[in-house]
């Protein structure tokens, strides 16, 4: 494959992810084109780029999803190339080959390798061909609850029904005894239906108290496939991430070796290209056994950024240039440790339940070793149209001590107003023993987290009481004209003042 510069990037999605493309296409030298939903208008992500175009109203459905408007967007704005970020298209085969067909290059893996990994019973097909470590189960789809619960009985109870055609713990059920397993695959058929249009399930032997650990890939068009390292995702709710890092503190370097093998060859056996991760539990016999593939960037890359000093959206846009890798798997080296904290309008005392609303303060911590990325800011609102993330607030340290110690600070110094996030959770980890021993698993909400464990403290209520007073002073102040129609413009296109060319 023949390289060819790409000069201009269409980015299909918002927040914080569209706002880090952008950043990377600066530093690069590549212009940028950023899509908003009507309450997205003056988004930062809409501000930063060099050029920004309506697509439709806020349900994600008319706008962020609309192929058909994005790729309109891609011919108006001369864009040769489009990156998905995570979420919305990023994992969608057909806008990946809508893109293709129309001569824009899709900044991801080829589309059977989406297709292919997309759907679990058949990722699990090819990992069992390739060698790859699975858990006991099917890799086909079961045909009714008579036929899973045989499966079931067969492997042992307890087990896991999960949905073969998406993840992050929607259509997934866990069953212990043979009497519940009708009415949970009923139930697991009814959420992967709804949420994936897609009621087929597959049954897979329950982990108990395992390790979430993920490797990140990157693969050329050239044959050239590479691991860089490992992050642990253990701390979770409802199944999904909320605290990340990188290194694992459980890997030892012969057991990082194997796993990283095994990574490369899962990305191998799709012909992938780019940047992906390969996810992985790891038992308390420290056996491990493959979950999924994500096909895109994952929400914590930067810890896998500030250990290794690598630029993901670089690779990403250096591979999809047709560029070789520049670097072998020996040239990776790992220095430190980071650890990510996700900041959602979250209320941790609530079972994490989604609280929206507009941020009356907005002041990110600073310092050595300590990076946020954040998609909102003070003034703007977390809708409820789309995921309630503000910010990723990312450390370093020289080890793992030192990225805990600075992570405490980092939250200490957050200040956030006007919604209730999970700052005071990410918190009560970095200080719990669990964590910081490294001794913990994917149940650690579930074993060491009780609500009143994050009571807010009269510090964090004079914070709230000071925004809420600048809020009710700020009402007064006509608000600031931040953009104007581009000239000639009658389609929903529009630069910032600062952003004018």
């Amino acid at each position: 494959m023949t390289s060819s510069e790409i000069t201009k990037i269409l980015i299909v999605n918002r927040g914080e992810i569209a706002l880090r493309v952008i950043r990377t296409c600066r530093d690069l030298g590549i212009r940028t084109v950023a899509v908003y939903s009507d309450p997205d208008r003056t988004a930062p992500h809409v501000l930063m780029a060099d050029e920004a175009y309506r697509i439709g109203p806020a349900p994600s459905s008319e706008s962020y999803l609309k192929t058909d408007r994005i790729l309109d967007v891609a011919r108006r704005s001369g864009a040769d190339a489009v990156h998905p970020g995570y979420g919305f298209l990023s994992e969608n085969a057909g806008f990946a080959e809508a893109c293709g067909k129309a001569g824009i290059v899709f900044i991801g893996p080829r589309p059977s390798a989406i297709r292919s990994m997309g759907d679990k019973t058949a990722a699990r097909a090819l990992m069992e061909k390739a060698g790859v470590p699975m858990a006991p189960g099917t890799t086909d789809a079961v045909a009714d609850a008579a036929e899973g619960q045989a499966v079931a009985e067969d492997i042992g109870f307890p087990v896991l029904i999960k949905a073969a055609a998406g993840g992050g713990g929607k259509g997934m059920r866990i069953v212990s005894v043979g009497s519940e397993f009708a009415g949970a695959m009923s139930t697991a058929q009814s959420e992967a239906r709804s949420a994936f249009g897609d009621d087929r399930v597959f049954i897979e032997k329950y982990i108990k108290s395992p390790r979430h650990i993920e490797f990140q890939v990157l693969a050329d068009n050239h044959g050239n496939t590479i691991h860089l390292f490992e992050r642990e995702c253990s701390i979770q709710r409802r199944h999904q991430k909320v605290i990340e890092e990188a290194p694992s503190s459980l890997l030892s370097p012969e057991l990082r070796a194997t796993m990283g093998e095994a990574a490369v060859a899962a990305a191998r056996t799709v012909d992938y290209t780019g940047v992906g991760t390969v996810e992985f539990l790891v038992d308390e016999d420290m056996n491990f056994y493959f979950m999924e593939m994500n096909t895109r960037l994952q929400v914590e890359h930067p810890v896998t950024e500030m250990i290794t000093g690598l630029d993901l959206v670089e690779q990403q846009i250096r591979v999809a240039e047709g560029h070789a890798l520049s670097l072998s798997q020996n040239d990776v080296q790992m220095n430190g440790h980071s650890i990510e904290c996700r900041v959602y309008a979250e209320d941790p005392s609530s079972n994490f339940l989604p609280a929206p609303g507009k941020l009356a303060r907005h002041s990110p911590p600073m310092g050595p070793g300590v990076r946020v990325d954040a998609g909102v800011e003070e003034g703007g609102e977390v809708m409820m149209h789309y995921d309630p993330m503000i910010s990723k607030v990312v450390t370093w340290g020289e080890t793992r001590t030192r990225a805990i110690a600075r992570m405490i600070r980092a939250l200490r110094e957050y200040e956030i107003a006007g919604v209730t996030t999970t700052i005071p959770f990410c918190s009560f980890v970095m200080h719990h023993p669990a964590f910081v021993g490294g001794n913990f698993s994917t149940h650690f909400v579930d074993e060491h987290f009780s609500p009143e464990m994050i009571a807010p403290s009269s510090e964090d209520d004079l914070v709230r009481a000071l925004a809420a007073v600048k809020s009710v002073d700020d009402e007064s102040v006509p608000e600031a004209n931040v953009g104007v129609p581009d000239s000639g413009s009658s389609n929903g296109e529009w630069k910032s003042r600062t952003q004018r060319r």
